[in-house]
């Protein structure tokens, strides 16, 4: 792993995701919900929050967690169809954590380029000290013409401290942390995406993580 910034990662050698006790957890563009399933049953003191433009892979995981506990539901997690940049006004001010992890399509462009709107989305459903955390992993020969197609930047160190990590101090969010990640340490991510896409070592994935100020 090669830090960007002088910040400790405090990183659970098991787990790329923060601890921060009790709290309400949301993940944005969680897709079939892997994350948040796996999340909710291992630290039942959280609530989560899975969020997805797209209904359809949202069906399975929210029909599975209304069963009953024994039967493998999760009272503490649910699933809203809601697109990032006009999320439910009952979210304002809720999040002590918000997870993005291998955003892709439109999602993607705005979080690699600061889009105003949608980090303005973001902190407005953030609580003081919401921990916001992205993994945003680019294959610049396999994704070329979706890069070209969203026209997303090269996400160099420069970009990012000089343009990129400013953005987001603006919107109100202050950098904890800024890493290059081995295929070791992504692949971790109890995520469909991540599970994906092991073994590509070409594939150039960024740990960012901000706090809300």
């Amino acid at each position: 792993m090669e830090a960007l910034s002088d910040n400790s990662t405090g990183k659970n050698s098991n787990s790329l995701s923060r601890p921060t006790g009790d709290g309400v957890v949301i993940d944005i563009g969680t897709g079939d919900g892997r994350f948040v399933s796996v999340a909710a049953a291992e630290n039942p003191n959280k609530f989560y929050i899975g969020i997805d433009a797209n209904a359809k892979p949202l069906e399975k995981p929210s029909i599975k967690a209304t069963r009953k506990p024994n039967k493998g539901g999760l009272p503490n997690a649910m699933f809203v169809q809601a697109a990032v940049e006009d999320l439910p006004q009952e979210l304002n001010g809720v999040a002590d954590e918000i997870h993005i992890h291998f955003p892709w399509g439109s999602l993607l462009r705005a979080v690699a380029t600061a889009d105003a709107e949608i980090l303005s989305s973001l902190r407005r459903i953030s609580a003081p000290g919401c921990l916001l955390e992205m993994v945003i992993g680019i294959d610049p020969e396999r994704d070329k013409t979706e890069i070209e197609r969203l026209d997303i930047p090269e996400l160099t160190p420069v970009f990012l401290h000089s343009y990129l990590i400013p953005k987001y101090k603006a919107a109100g969010f202050d950098l904890l942390d800024c890493e290059i990640l081995t295929g070791s340490e992504w692949s971790q991510l109890e995520t469909s995406w991540a599970k994906r896409l092991r073994g590509n070592d070409q594939r150039h994935v960024w740990y960012l993580v901000f706090t809300a100020a």
